[in-house]
């Protein structure tokens, strides 16, 4: 992950780059297997593809694959991946007793200006030789995804490291996420209140809760990770740079009437000051 003798960026700063301390330089992480890795990009495509599949249908479509896999390992895997199967279902695991969960707030609320609601989500990212999460703050009125980061773990640091940076953007309403540790310790949290932003926790067994991020996802998958396969986590940095500018401020999105998320969320936002 981090190169040494890169001329371009220290040390120093490729480690706040892919926010991670410089201690886990000297933390060997166990490298993933070729037919482990495989499996996992094989079933981010199929999840993509069909978000409403649980473990038994992405098992049963990775033996038409010809991966030979059981379904706990499914299971096992999709937790890696940070998916479920987008569909009621019953409450099936209790929250850290440690962790305060935040109620709904959403119920028969349409997000009516910019930075008047945010989702907020975690997605895997393949690369040739290993993945990457990818975390980012959506601004529901427009679109306009206002910070984004990544991170080769599921530590909370770059969650909170890009919601840091979109609060210096603007400060929202409300902010709406799932309940994953990430979302529900002290850090996430605490940054919200000391703003004064309301938060939204998804409610176990609502199936569209986050939809919009969900769908974002999508496309980002299909219109960049999938054809770029980048090799490296400086390039897929880069790419996803170029990609999200190009999203917020070039992107038509048929949801908006066919205009540009930078658009809605700016000039709205420049109406409503008026």
């Amino acid at each position: 992950m981090i190169d040494p003798l890169d001329s371009e960026y220290s040390i120093l700063s490729q480690c706040d780059m892919l926010s991670l301390n410089r201690s886990s330089l000297y933390y060997k992480k166990r490298p993933v297997s070729a037919k482990k890795l495989a499996i996992l990009n094989a079933m981010d495509e199929i999840y993509t593809e069909n978000p409403v599949y649980g473990a038994r249908r992405i098992r049963e479509e990775l033996l038409r694959q010809g991966y030979k896999i059981s379904r706990p390992t499914v299971a096992r895997y999709m937790r890696i991946l940070c998916i479920e199967a987008i569909y009621p279902k019953p409450k099936t695991s209790a929250p850290h007793p440690e962790h305060k969960i935040y109620p709904y707030l959403l119920r028969n609320v349409t997000a009516s200006y910019p930075n008047h609601i945010w989702g907020t989500d975690i997605t895997y990212i393949r690369m040739q030789r290993g993945f990457m999460y990818l975390v980012a703050y959506m601004d529901w009125y427009s679109r306009y995804v206002v910070s984004w980061e990544l991170s080769d773990t599921l530590e909370d640091d770059f969650v909170v490291y890009a919601l840091e940076k979109a609060l210096a953007t603007a400060t929202p309403h409300i902010v709406n996420s799932d309940q994953g540790s990430q979302y529900t310790g002290n850090n996430y949290i605490n940054t919200l209140l000391n703003k004064g932003v309301r938060i939204s926790m998804d409610g176990r067994g609502r199936c569209m809760d986050n939809i919009f991020t969900e769908r974002l996802w999508r496309t980002v998958k299909y219109e960049d990770i999938y054809i770029k396969d980048y090799d490296t986590p400086k390039a897929l940095r880069r790419g996803l740079n170029e990609y999200f500018i190009k999203y917020n401020t070039k992107r038509l999105h048929q949801s908006l009437g066919y205009q540009i998320p930078f658009e809605v969320y700016c000039n709205t936002a420049n109406q409503l000051e008026a």
